[in-house]
């Protein structure tokens, strides 16, 4: 019988590459606890998100390649995921614990934002990630209402605020700090201070994305964000009509200012099926997202039609990921998640890749 070496298993799994990442499995580190007993191999592929969407494709193509190494007899491949620590900026700080910081931003108002990034957060929680979600709108905070986490109070430990947690997501807003009617009218630079206090003052934990609600346009609290901490990436919510893919060029344009990387564009609304006839209705348009995504070079995250389901949701406080997760509405929400997390990790793995690309 053939001998089995920790070289002859490597040499197969080089065989295996990301797509996103376009390096092979060892390269990039992926392997770890790798145990040969025999005919019996065993290892973990460590990718660089739980959302990964071709983690099956990569277990089995693993599994394939080791096993048509003579003398093997068993493979035994287990799936892991350990998110990248996203890029550092100059004196920018980075808030302790947090791994990634992800703008979810739109141009303008009423294309559902807040519900996208609702969703989003839940959908990674679901895929196994430790998530939270920061409600950066201060003058319309609707997240906890979205969340069923409307009239909960923090607590306090030591001189930190505690989150809130909804649904497997760690959750802070002003509407939770400031609950009732009464609206908050603050200038820029309350807005900055406001925004720092929800970075640092909060005992956010261990988290591998921290999602921020921003407010609808390019003011205060984008450019205070930016300024503060060194953000990922954005993702950008539109819907398909003109005039708010106009509004979402100059958010775009925005984030390039402040060299913020788009990881792509969610197109909200996207269209509508009739439940008695199955009839597609395109009621804001059709194709608009696609067009805007070609022309700045970014990614298509995800298409979400229209649905009570989503509406039901959010008002009852049980996202529509968590409340009908079969729903078209929800496979989106969780396709988009499962894009996110790869746009990230392609961003946090730059400078390695760089180190990767040098040796090679």
């Amino acid at each position: 019988m053939a001998q089995i070496t920790e070289q002859s298993v490597l040499l197969a799994l080089r065989q295996v590459s990301d797509p996103d990442l376009h390096k092979d499995i060892v390269t990039l580190g992926f392997i770890r606890d790798l145990q040969i007993s025999g005919g019996e191999v065993s290892f973990r592929v460590v990718l660089t998100t739980p959302a990964c969407p071709v983690r099956e494709q990569l277990q089995e193509e693993a599994r394939r390649v080791v096993s048509e190494i003579p003398g093997v007899s068993s493979v035994n491949v287990t799936m892991d995921a350990e998110v990248p620590k996203g890029r550092g900026i100059g004196e920018k700080v980075v808030v302790p614990g947090v791994r990634n910081i992800v703008a979810v931003s739109s141009g303008k108002g009423g294309v559902g934002k807040s519900t996208v990034a609702v969703n989003l957060a839940v959908s990674l929680a679901l895929d196994g990630a430790r998530v939270g979600l920061m409600d950066a709108d201060v003058y319309g905070p609707n997240v906890p209402l979205m969340l069923g986490a409307g009239h909960v109070q923090p607590e306090i430990a030591g001189n930190k605020l505690l989150p809130v947690v909804a649904h497997g997501v760690r959750m802070m807003s002003m509407a939770i700090l400031k609950p009732g009617d009464e609206p908050m009218i603050v200038r820029g630079p309350i807005l900055h201070g406001l925004v720092r206090q929800f970075l640092q003052d909060v005992a956010w934990g261990e988290l591998d994305y921290l999602i921020v609600d921003m407010p609808p346009g390019t003011g205060d609290v984008q450019l205070s964000l930016a300024q503060l901490v060194p953000v990922q990436g954005a993702v950008i919510v539109t819907t398909p009509q003109e005039v708010a893919l106009s509004d979402v060029r100059r958010a775009i344009r925005m984030f390039e200012t402040v060299a913020v990387p788009v990881l792509g564009i969610v197109e909200n609304m996207s269209y509508f099926v009739a439940p008695d006839t199955g009839t597609r209705y395109n009621i804001f348009g059709e194709g608009g997202g696609q067009k805007l995504a070609d022309a700045y070079g970014v990614a298509l995250l995800g298409q979400v039609p229209l649905g009570m389901e989503v509406r039901e949701g959010g008002d009852k406080g049980v996202p529509v990921v968590v409340s009908h997760p079969e729903s078209v509405q929800a496979r989106a929400f969780r396709k988009a998640a499962e894009e996110v997390a790869r746009h990230v990790s392609i961003e946090a793995m730059k400078p390695e890749l760089k180190v990767v690309m040098t040796k090679a």
